[in-house]
């Protein structure tokens, strides 16, 4: 599988994951966009404040894999140059950790 395809695959994955879960998060275009980049096994920034309906984009650019975990939501295995894109379109604050890692952490905070 290349890097493409698990990317696509994971982007069907969790849009058939996070539907049900009504976690406020969608995969629906929205009119702004924002990047976590996963680097140095930290998310960076750690803390983002955002507005409803912003994607964010997590990158990995370690050579670990990580995820993006959090209330209702998962970036599933991203391994070094994999991305994952969320939308977010419920305000509120929603933390998440790599389930690798438990001590990176992160916050969104969407208003």
């Amino acid at each position: 599988m290349t890097c493409m395809t698990r990317r696509s695959a994971l982007r069907l994955a969790l849009g058939a994951t996070l539907a049900p879960l009504g976690a406020g998060m969608s995969r629906a275009a929205s009119h702004a966009a924002a990047t976590v980049t996963i680097s140095g096994f930290a998310f960076q920034p750690a803390m983002l404040t955002i507005e409803v309906g912003t994607s964010v984009t997590f990158v990995n650019a370690d050579s670990a894999p990580h995820t993006a975990t959090g209330q209702g939501f998962d970036t599933g295995r991203l391994g070094r140059g994999d991305e994952a894109t969320l939308t977010f379109a419920q305000p509120g604050t929603y933390d998440y950790v790599c389930r690798f890692h438990p001590a990176m952490t992160g916050r969104i905070t969407v208003t």
